[in-house]
């Protein structure tokens, strides 16, 4: 049968958030395109993207999954109150954690003992981590508001915060750079906070009027318990933490690999520009949590994803195989001529990875709708096991360079991934098919 659900309906639930995708996807770019032309790229490029995001992303890991859980449970003003209250004190305490971290011999330790930092990126890094205390608090804020706004109709609302977060960004950024010359990782972690401190800003301001007019006092299904509540999100919550706990682990590991410093400067410039294309297909998971709950939306939404997949792997494989590559990581990145090349043949392997986020986007919101979040985090730690029998391999071989076996980690765990979706989804795309072979279709495609 015919889907009730109009491609054209996805489309603009999509775009805004895919927009808002894109838009925090070219905030990385941006930074390298600062730090590359700045007093020792390589230092600072590896202080900044391969120690100081890696470990503030973990730390932050719990409250990742808040605009998941704030579109999929936001129903009435009581879910909401309970959701908030719970953003709150996570925030509270994981940014405690943060600072504690930061501001004591802990860091040092971390980077030095743990992940093997080249000796020259640890104080630039630990300045850096200072800066991002409030990191995970405004990602928290933002994310909860955002979810609220996604459930309601306002996703174009998200696509403004995100544009807002951007050219604070770019006003730090060209401020630090101009007239007060500030060391690389500084200047990033700087600008970094004033976008996501602007953004999350933005969308509390945004989401009150809705949270006062649209969203219901009260809901015909059952109140959202304290209890439902974790069971929905614990899984969630787990599956960020484990995903989030490779990004330290791929550090460690590069460091312990041929050519360290280059492959941990070259790697976040690679990752930038793959998750331009991978951000698409991951703003489709709220869409799908969105649209599911409507009779016959299967059909149009599996469509709508097996377009992206196709659309975004063929873009990025026309920069991998064009004089784009040496474009884009030469003369828009500023990367120097070793470290050029390094970005343009590693990123083959990445070539994979934005078909496989639409992918995995579109069966997560299936698995998210049949509430069954464990499949989630059992996905995530097929990703962690594969990725890090990978990086030993890599260690123990010690045959080439680090950033080649990070990303090989990446796409193999990325596809291990998609593939334990398939399989967990199973059971809910099957009751899927049989509601959506039955009823009227009432909206052309």
């Amino acid at each position: 049968m015919g889907s009730t659900l109009s491609t054209h309906r996805v489309f603009r639930t999509w775009w805004p958030l895919a927009a808002s995708w894109v838009l925090m996807a070219l905030e990385g770019p941006l930074q390298t395109i600062f730090v590359a032309r700045m007093a020792d790229p390589k230092v600072h490029l590896a202080a900044f993207g391969s120690l100081v995001l890696p470990v503030a992303m973990l730390i932050e890991a719990p409250i990742i999954m808040l605009l998941s859980a704030s579109t999929a449970l936001s129903t009435d003003l009581g879910a909401y109150h309970r959701i908030r209250r719970f953003m709150h004190t996570m925030s509270t305490g994981l940014t405690a954690l943060h600072a504690l971290l930061a501001l004591t011999p802990l860091f040092p330790l971390l980077v030095v003992n743990v992940l093997h930092a080249p000796v020259e990126t640890v104080e630039p890094a630990r300045i850096g981590f200072i800066i991002m205390i409030p990191w995970t608090w405004a990602i928290a804020y933002r994310r909860f508001n955002q979810g609220v706004l996604i459930r309601f109709g306002y996703s174009i609302t998200v696509g403004i915060g995100t544009l807002i977060r951007l050219l604070a960004d770019a006003a730090v950024l060209g401020l630090g750079f101009t007239l007060f010359k500030l060391p690389g990782t500084t200047l990033a972690c700087l600008s970094l906070m004033a976008g996501v401190l602007c953004e999350a800003a933005y969308a509390g301001f945004s989401a009150r009027p809705v949270v006062r007019n649209v969203l219901p006092r009260e809901s015909s299904a059952t109140p959202l318990s304290a209890k439902a509540f974790l069971r929905f999100y614990v899984p969630l919550s787990l599956t960020s933490l484990i995903f989030m706990g490779i990004r330290p682990i791929l550090s460690g590991a590069v460091g312990r690999m041929p050519n360290a410093l280059d492959s941990l400067a070259v790697l976040p410039v690679i990752n930038n520009l793959v998750f331009l294309f991978r951000s698409v297909g991951a703003a489709y998971n709220e869409v799908v949590i969105a649209h599911l709950d409507q009779p016959g939306s299967s059909v149009t939404l599996g469509r709508f994803s097996r377009r992206l997949a196709v659309a975004t792997t063929l873009g990025l494989t026309v920069i991998a195989a064009t004089p784009l590559s040496r474009i884009w990581f030469g003369t828009i990145s500023g990367l120097s001529g070793s470290l050029m090349d390094l970005a343009r043949s590693g990123l083959w392997i990445t070539i994979l990875l934005p078909a496989l986020a639409a992918t995995q986007s579109f069966l997560q919101g299936i698995i998210m709708h049949s509430r069954q979040t464990r499949s989630i985090t059992e996905a995530v730690f097929v990703y962690l096991v594969s990725s890090v029998a990978v990086l030993g391999l890599g260690v123990a071989w010690g045959g080439t360079q680090g950033a080649f076996i990070a990303l090989a980690s990446m796409a193999v765990g990325e596809l291990l991934r998609t593939a334990w979706f398939l399989w967990r989804s199973r059971g809910p795309r099957r009751l899927l098919r049989v509601r959506d072979t039955r009823g009227p279709t009432t909206a052309a495609d």
